[in-house]
């Protein structure tokens, strides 16, 4: 019933087009379009058909028309909060070349920052908060939640709140569900005893298939591919903290083989994670076997986790040896050792194993890759003078200040400019695509998106998980309250 009353509320054609275009983006930001992504569509198009054929919209001018006679952004629009926050949110989805984009963003940037102390509270916590973390690079489910909390101060939005609370209740319930089989199956793997130098992170390992999609066709993907991540976790710990490089060798080749029988002489702990590996594999078969695909899929994630181990071998022997690489030749590994090609793939073929999706992966999209350099220069960045004070791990910042001789503080900058570079390639790829549902591509957005959430303020929150509890409170244990808010209530920040 709820539903149906939202639904109705694409109906009324008095609305104007920005009426619709708010609708729209409130039912995005409060997690619920997918509910309504026919009516959405549907609305899409009337109104571009609409803006066409009255010429509302000329490509030339849509920011041109914030700039005055001089070039210059108008002072009149630094005025308009509502409108310098869209004009920001709207900058985030540059691409290489938009420099009209780059000036809005630091125009916008600026103006906001200066206007919060005028603010409301409410309104000032709502741009402080976008400031951090734009829409577009905030993970979805997160967001969500949040942004409920902003949206029930306006007692219009009765019908829509609702429904949205209600939403994210039962999806809660559903994705703790989910996070509880995870947590048994580890559990019951004995990983904690077994593997005694690899990071308990149970909760933090579900966060990533659950950013990746959160709606409730893709719970099979995400039960999978949080074991799948554990099993990265468990490898990773290994190639670092623990095997000699003769062990590591003979792991490698056995998970490049698939070959069980020939780490009888390793450690029973490595025995332990490869068998992980096989059972997580086997699981994958049995949720795509009535796919014609499914030994197709089961083998591209075989092949992910051979190239896996290649790559975090290689970074075990610069290490070892105390060689330092060029920065790109790191860049090259590292695209690989973010894990990001495994579990983006795996998550994406789980969720869809049709033979276009698989022929579209074979063929090695720069979105791919682009979205795993994200993750490996995001995890360095945060992680550097910790590895270095533990022991000598190679990080892409060292690597950038012996190619390019400079400073330790002049290699994060370098760094963080080619992550923001990065983003707008991500833009160009999500536009370009045509082949990809928008899902699919939401899955890369995605993936990028934890990788902020997760490496923020340089600090690494996977290896702490302190850092990640209001988000794991948030997403995985308090419901969203139904009554309505008073001035005691606590907004999740």
């Amino acid at each position: 019933m709820q539903k149906e009353e939202v639904k109705k509320m694409f109906l009324p054609s008095s609305n104007s087009i920005l009426q619709k275009l708010n609708f729209i983006d409130s039912l995005q930001r409060l997690g619920i379009s997918y509910h309504f992504q026919h009516e959405i569509d549907e609305a899409l198009q009337q109104i571009y058909n609409t803006s066409t054929n009255d010429n509302v919209i000329t490509e030339e001018d849509i920011f041109n028309k914030f700039k005055n006679n001089k070039g210059d952004f108008d002072q009149k629009i630094a005025k308009d909060v509502q409108g310098l926050w869209s004009l920001f949110e709207a900058s985030q989805l540059r691409i290489h070349g938009e420099d009209i984009l780059d000036e809005a963003l630091d125009f916008t940037q600026t103006h906001l920052k200066s206007l919060i102390n005028q603010l409301s509270s409410s309104f000032a916590a709502q741009i402080s908060h976008c400031l951090r973390k734009p829409l577009h690079r905030g993970v979805p489910r997160l967001e969500a939640r949040r942004y409920i909390s902003f949206y029930e101060e306006n007692p219009s939005h009765c019908k829509v709140l609702t429904f949205s609370k209600l939403d994210f209740n039962m999806l809660q319930g559903l994705h703790k569900i989910e996070v509880g089989s995870f947590t048994k199956w580890w559990k019951k793997s004995e990983f904690t005893t077994k593997v005694p130098y690899a990071r308990e992170r149970v909760p933090e390992c579900y966060l990533w298939p659950i950013s990746l999609s959160y709606e409730p066709e893709y719970s099979i993907a995400r039960r999978i591919g949080s074991k799948l991540t554990g099993c990265i976790s468990l490898l990773d710990d290994t190639y670092v903290a623990y095997g000699t490089i003769e062990e590591l060798e003979l792991l490698t080749q056995a998970i490049q083989r698939w070959d069980i029988s020939s780490i009888q002489s390793l450690p029973d702990s490595m025995k332990v994670v490869f068998n992980a590996i096989i059972e997580v594999c086997d699981e994958v078969k049995l949720a795509t076997i009535e796919s014609k695909n499914s030994n197709t899929v089961v083998q591209c994630v075989k092949e992910a986790f051979g190239n896996l181990a290649r790559v975090y071998l290689t970074e075990a022997k610069w290490s070892q040896e105390i060689c330092i690489p060029t920065y790109q030749e790191y860049k090259d590994n590292g695209v690989i050792s973010s894990t990001y090609p495994l579990m983006i793939t795996s998550f994406i073929l789980l969720a869809k194993s049709a033979q276009y999706v698989f022929d579209w992966i074979s063929s090695n999209p720069k979105i791919i890759e682009v979205v795993s350099l994200i993750g490996r220069l995001g995890n360095d960045i945060c992680s550097h003078k910790f590895e270095q004070e533990r022991m000598h791990v190679v990080s892409a910042v060292e690597c950038c200040m012996k190619q390019y001789e400079i400073s330790e503080e002049d290699a994060y900058k370098f760094i963080e400019k080619e992550i923001e570079d990065l983003w707008k390639v991500i833009n160009e790829e999500c536009l370009k695509s045509d082949l990809l549902t928008k899902p699919m591509l939401d899955c890369f957005l995605n993936a990028a998106r934890i990788t902020e959430l997760a490496y923020e303020n340089f600090k690494d929150k996977y290896t702490d998980g302190k850092l990640w509890k209001d988000d794991v409170i948030a997403l995985l244990v308090d419901p969203i309250s139904m009554e309505k808010p008073n001035g005691n209530d606590i907004h999740y920040k």
